[in-house]
């Protein structure tokens, strides 16, 4: 710290002032750092040399300290001294009203599109036979349904039939049904070590074992996969290969490719969770157009149209397993809701889901051009047309990667830690950080320049390192 500005708060001192000197001292720091004459990580004298240069005595130099820290502005490491800390980023703390520990899709912010929605819907509605609507259903969804569902697994898998075809309520519902239905009590469902949350809440409320494959950056290891098959019962494979959660990356077509031949020598089953398959360009084939009779493939609208929709489909290798499919999800949901399916059956065959889709991968791209001019000294994966990237923290700096992400969630950041998704109880040191939801561009733009500034400057987070 420059010797000029001991010389100013000197002089500042020597005026009578109606606040003892260890409050006007800790004022006279956080002027410094407004008028930008201290800076980050700038180091302030040990006390005793500050006590000499105020002529104050050691007692108001520490309470000087005490006080500058309790306001935020500065940290003490025992062995380095004290550091200004500096502003902590002007976003506000966040209200936000919705669950931001979930990746959100983008919402649109379009008018036609969003008169669009509300009109396909209030035309739905009201064109329905409305007391029909309220009955019980088929189980497994009506044959319109599974026909609009149907048109949209054509897009990703080749070759399926309708009578293979199952709704189920989202994604994680059909999940609960397909591992009640495949493991038995002393089976296992192999998983990516970094993998869905929601698949380890559904073991654990199951009661069902799940077994860690190591993992590089194209996925889970072959000679993993196949290691645990030899000293396993193995039930299935789980796997989100496309967009993956978290990573965002999509694993290669010789790895697919592998991963399909060890399940197959070994009879083991594939749940195919493709969530972010609508949204992705990439070309690697599905497993379930590589293994169809062994895949169980699981889509839905959460993260193409909407979570609060609760509506998904599984592709199932034949009739018969959609059948016993049908029957599990009838123990635990009884059915569908009819009035959400003949909305979202109108919004397929009019296009508004692909205006959604189109919609989402838009923003997500240009949300995606903001993150890659900041970040551009970080090491992160995000695949086009991904609206979560996966942050990698520097280890040399040792941040609880749960703390922070609990702090940068308190000032609107969506960030959840690697723990999170970790199946072999060693997390890496990294956060996902979705960048959808409900927030415009603009709150998107600040939420992205809190996350660089909170992890570009350390001395923001000294208070959380491990």
């Amino acid at each position: 710290m420059p010797i000029s500005i001991l010389t100013t708060w000197k002089k500042e001192l020597d005026k009578k002032g109606k606040y003892p000197a260890y409050k006007r001292i800790a004022e006279l720091i956080n002027e410094g750092i407004e008028s930008g004459k201290l800076q980050p990580q700038d180091k302030l004298p040990p006390m005793r040399d500050l006590a000499d240069a105020l002529d104050i005595n050691y007692s108001t130099a520490s309470r000087a300290y005490s006080e500058a820290k309790k306001r935020g502005l500065i940290d003490t490491t025992t062995g380095a001294g004290s550091f200004i800390k500096g502003k902590v980023p002007a976003i506000k703390p966040s209200l936000a009203p919705y669950e931001m520990t979930m990746n959100m899709v983008i919402e649109p912010a379009i008018p036609t599109l969003i008169e669009e929605i509300k009109d396909g819907a209030l035309s739905s509605i009201a064109m329905a036979d409305i007391l029909g609507s309220v009955r019980y259903q088929d189980f497994g969804g009506n044959k319109e349904t599974k026909q609009c569902f149907l048109s949209l697994i054509d897009r990703r898998v080749k070759n399926a039939t309708l009578d293979r075809v199952v709704s189920c309520p989202g994604i994680h519902g059909g999940l609960v049904a397909l591992i009640s239905q495949l493991c038995g009590n002393q089976q296992v469902i192999c998983v990516d070590s970094l993998t869905y949350p929601g698949i380890k809440s559904i073991a654990a409320q199951l009661g069902k074992n799940l077994l860690s494959l190591e993992r590089d950056s194209d996925g889970p290891l072959v000679n993993a996969f196949e290691d645990a098959c030899k000293t396993h019962e193995v039930a299935a494979l789980y796997i989100n290969p496309t967009m993956q959660n978290p990573t965002s990356a999509s694993i290669s077509k010789s790895r697919r490719e592998a991963l399909v031949d060890v399940a197959l020598r070994f009879s083991v089953a594939i749940i195919e969770d493709d969530a972010y398959g609508l949204i992705s360009d990439d070309t690697a084939p599905t497993f379930a157009t590589l293994a169809p009779e062994i895949t169980y493939y699981i889509n839905g609208l959460s993260k193409c149209f909407g979570p609060g929709l609760r509506a998904g489909f599984i592709l199932c290798p034949t009739q018969r397993q959609a059948e016993y499919t049908a029957g599990a999800l009838r123990a635990l949901n009884v059915m569908e809701n009819p009035i959400i399916h003949a909305i979202i059956c109108r919004w397929i065959k009019e296009g508004t889901l692909d205006h959604m889709i189109q919609s989402i991968k838009r923003e997500a791209n240009l949300r995606q051009t903001l993150i890659k001019e900041k970040f551009k000294a970080h090491h992160y994966s995000m695949e086009e047309n991904a609206f979560h990237l996966w942050l990698k923290l520097p280890k040399n700096l040792g941040w609880n990667p749960s703390d922070l992400a609990t702090k940068l969630r308190s000032y609107g950041v969506n960030a959840v830690s690697s723990a999170a998704f970790a199946t072999d109880n060693n997390p890496p040191q990294a956060l996902r950080i979705c960048f959808g939801g409900p927030s415009s561009q603009q709150d998107c733009r600040e939420q992205i320049n809190t996350l660089h500034e909170m992890i570009s400057l350390p001395a923001h987070l000294t208070h959380i390192a491990q």
